[in-house]
């Protein structure tokens, strides 16, 4: 990166983004529960994207099939993503947060961090919050932080529609006794390899033995969830164009795939896809990644790194082919994702050592 660190750290994540745009779209459907995903066809294999507030209240969540979120919200109006608004409101949000002459580093749809060496970040994060609002009528929480970590484990704590300090003086505090899946970069996994070892908690994480996090998950990733641990980060926030790492496409299959000859085709046919978005960036691939969902619905991950990099869609294939070899025999299939990540611009193979929601 090129930017530079902050006093400040502000994460800015817009409330229900996608429920909050068909909203505005529809004002009919304020305070009722909404839910964006797949075609908005809840009988088809899709999953939530986005639910409202309100139909959160009914323990719709991100990532849940569709048809089990209109069983706990049976009078959720269900609506089809529409990408390209979406795309074109961000990029409106995006603009007015650059307008107010801070540094915004760009992270997705609807979130981004923004550098500040004011004296009173607060007063910063609430002018943040009017521009937006007065520019697009949605609301946004913000976390104010001293590095990136704790400003984005902030935002939580300010939903919606509020501002939330997390430093060094008070992260224990208040993170401390929160189990470690609340950590941004903390997934269902790691948190279940940590508790292997008796780490629950964000403190005992701090606490933990370097030895134990480093022989668990390597000298690399073991050093990273101990600083994760203490909320410890980088405070460098760079407005350098966001550069794809790399290119995924996935596919829901409405009806299961239950042979090898199908899923050797789907794999060839999402490979070429993937291979084609990679080439139109004129990078070559140095890693792929497979991702499965068994029937009913139990999904893996697999990943191998490229002996050389390469632009051959066959030799793209080939790995991907590869992992699917490690695949549970005579398992149905309901979804396939292939992930190819390719060398950066800068000529690093290497991802760069922030979190990320998953490959897809």
């Amino acid at each position: 990166m090129t930017g530079r660190p902050f006093r400040w750290v502000l994460h800015v994540d817009l409330d229900q983004f996608l429920a909050a745009v068909e909203v505005l779209r529809r004002p009919e459907l304020a305070g009722k529960p909404v839910i964006v995903g797949g075609r908005g066809d809840p009988t088809e294999r899709a999953v939530v994207s986005t639910a409202s507030y309100e139909a959160r209240a009914f323990g719709v969540r991100s990532g849940m099939p569709l048809r089990i979120a209109v069983r706990k919200a049976p009078d959720a109006v269900v609506l089809p993503v529409d990408r390209d608004t979406y795309l074109d409101v961000s990029d409106h949000v995006m603009d007015t947060l650059r307008g107010l002459g801070v540094v915004v580093q760009v992270l997705g749809w609807d979130e981004a961090f923004l550098g500040v060496d004011a004296d009173d970040p607060e007063q910063v994060a609430h002018r943040v919050q009017a521009a937006v609002l007065a520019a697009t009528r949605l609301h946004c929480s913000v976390g104010v932080g001293d590095n990136k970590i704790r400003a984005k484990n902030a935002t939580g704590f300010g939903k919606p529609a509020g501002v939330f300090r997390l430093t060094a003086e008070n992260w224990l505090a208040v993170m401390g006794e929160r189990p470690t899946i609340d950590l941004w970069g903390v997934g269902s996994r790691i948190s279940q390899r940590l508790a292997v070892h008796g780490i629950a908690t964000v403190a005992q994480l701090a606490a933990a033995d370097l030895d134990v996090l480093v022989a668990e998950f390597g000298p690399r990733m073991g050093t990273w969830y101990s600083e994760l641990g203490r909320g410890d980060g980088s405070a460098v926030v760079d407005d350098t164009p966001w550069v794809a790492r790399g290119h995924g496409r996935e596919t829901t299959y409405q009806r299961n795939l239950a042979t090898p000859a199908e899923i050797e085709a789907a794999l060839r046919e999402l490979a070429a896809q993937v291979h084609a978005d990679t080439e139109a960036e004129d990078r070559p691939v140095v890693r792929v990644v497979l991702k499965v969902r068994y029937a009913p619905f139990f999904t893996q991950t697999r990943s191998k790194k490229l002996p050389a990099p390469t632009r051959s869609l066959e030799e793209v294939t080939a790995a991907v082919l590869d992992l699917a070899a490690t695949m549970e025999p005579g398992r149905e299939v309901r979804l396939l994702g292939v992930h190819a990540e390719m060398t950066m611009p800068d000529g690093g193979d290497d991802a760069e050592h922030t979190p990320v929601r998953g490959h897809f």
